[in-house]
């Protein structure tokens, strides 16, 4: 996959997606991330990127020709259009069955917004999508536009050693993920669940489900109206949200 961010704060992005995972992922060539200044495309000598807003109003807006222009460059370079995401407060919210659908795209590019937002006019001829990573306003769309980076980047082939290192994660399937452990066994007087040493692969297997399924509802009970989960685990998740609700002070 690649990945094209337009944004006015390109060292930002590239010390974050530089680092760690996604950074070796990068030098490898699993997955290629570009970061564009858009102040490289802006018009004047002054390198301006925002203007007034018609109408009045607090605040600047970007203008469209410089978020044209540069998107029209990185549609040049690529073999296919890019799937073009604006990450905006108005968008869907981000999950991971979304992440999942966007994988499969081969480019990418994420428009990171400042200011009052975008000018409508390149939203509307360009913008296949707004994405949000939450219910809140940040400054501006560099931090999620790596957070989508990031967690697109760890969904391609080669990223993480092995595809169980997502398929088990909380999310993926629908469900939090299971509790775990690490060494000492015993820790502060605390020990670990026997079946986990057990050697049992099987055993292990029905915990953690059964172990996924108390997580969710004990946090996430929301999630599992979409979870695929057998008549006897539904059975599971009702008594733990009923136990929880009965321990809630009245």
């Amino acid at each position: 996959m690649k990945i094209d961010i337009i944004t006015l704060f390109p060292e930002m992005c590239e010390a974050v997606l530089s680092e760690s995972i996604i950074g070796r992922a990068r030098r490898s060539g699993a997955i290629e991330i570009n970061c564009h200044q858009l102040r490289d495309y802006a018009l004047d000598k002054h390198r301006r990127v925002d203007d007034s807003t018609y109408g009045g109003g607090m605040g600047m807006l970007m203008l469209a020709e410089p978020i044209a222009l540069c998107y029209e460059d990185i549609c040049e370079k690529a073999a296919a259009k890019p799937h073009f995401i604006y990450l905006s407060p108005k968008g869907r919210t981000l999950t991971q069955q979304k992440l999942k659908e966007l994988s499969g795209y081969e480019n990418i590019c994420l428009l990171c917004g400042h200011y009052e937002g975008v000018d409508q006019r390149v939203l509307d001829r360009y913008v296949d999508e707004e994405i949000s990573i939450g219910d809140y306003v940040l400054t501006g769309g560099e931090l999620p536009a790596m957070v989508l980076a990031d967690a697109l980047a760890r969904l391609q082939p080669g990223v993480l050693s092995d595809d169980e290192c997502f398929e088990l994660e909380s999310h993926y399937d629908g469900l939090l993920e299971y509790p775990q452990y690490t060494k000492p066994q015993c820790w502060r007087g605390e020990e670990i669940p026997e079946v986990l040493f057990s050697g049992h692969h099987e055993n292990i297997r029905k915990w953690r489900r059964e172990q996924s399924i108390i997580e969710t509802a004990k946090k996430r009970p929301d999630m599992l109206d979409k979870a695929k989960l057998s008549d006897e685990e539904r059975r599971l998740a009702e008594k733990i949200m009923a136990d929880e609700t009965a321990r809630k002070p009245q």
